[in-house]
C-alpha cells in the first residue's frame, strides 16, 4: 500500500473529477508548481495507485440503452475451471465487467445491450451457453449515481 499525504489525495480527487487535467492545472488546483505536480502524478502511476487511464463512454448515446447485472452461479464447481469460465465470459463484447464474488453467486457481470430483446439474445445465445453456467439472476439497471469514493469528490 502506498503512503498518501494530503496533496496526493487532493491530486487524486482532481484526477477523479477530470482525468484530462494536465500537470499545470493540477498544480494550480492543489498549490504546487507544474513540475512538482507532474512528479507526484508520475510517482502515483509508478506505484500502481493510478493503474490506467480509461475513457468513460456514454453507452446510452452509443446505442446501448440497457444495462443488466447478472448473478451467475456455476453449476458444478470443480468440473469447469474458473479460468475457463472467466476466459469465455470475457470474450463476450456486451459483458463490461466480470467480478468473482463471495456470496449467493460466484460471479457478477455487468452486461450492456441495445434493448431488452438484444439482452435476451445475449443471455440465451452467449451467457447461458458458457461452460459451467448454472443459475442466473438478472437485475436491470434503472438509474445510476456515481459516488466520489473514499477520497471524496473533486476539490473545488
Amino acid at each position: 500500500m502506498i503512503e498518501l499525504d494530503d496533496i496526493d489525495r487532493a491530486l487524486l480527487r482532481q484526477l477523479a473529477g477530470d482525468a484530462t487535467l494536465n500537470a499545470g492545472k493540477l498544480g494550480r488546483a492543489v498549490g504546487l508548481s507544474q513540475p512538482a505536480a507532474w512528479r507526484r502524478v508520475q510517482r502515483l502511476r509508478e506505484s500502481g495507485a493510478i493503474p490506467a487511464r480509461r475513457l468513460d463512454l456514454d453507452l446510452e448515446r452509443l446505442g446501448f440503452g440497457v444495462t443488466v447485472f447478472l448473478g451467475v452461479k456455476l453449476a458444478a464447481k470443480g468440473r469447469v475451471s474458473l479460468e475457463d469460465f472467466e476466459r469465455a465470459v470475457s470474450a463476450i463484447p456486451e459483458v463490461q465487467t466480470v467480478q468473482h464474488v463471495l456470496g449467493l453467486y460466484d460471479y457478477r457481470l455487468r452486461v450492456v445491450a441495445r434493448d431488452l430483446a438484444d439482452f435476451e439474445r445475449v443471455l440465451r445465445r452467449r451467457v447461458m451457453t458458457l461452460p459451467g453456467v448454472g443459475e442466473v439472476e438478472a437485475n436491470v439497471l434503472l438509474s445510476e449515481e456515481r459516488r466520489p469514493g473514499p477520497l471524496g469528490g473533486p476539490a473545488a
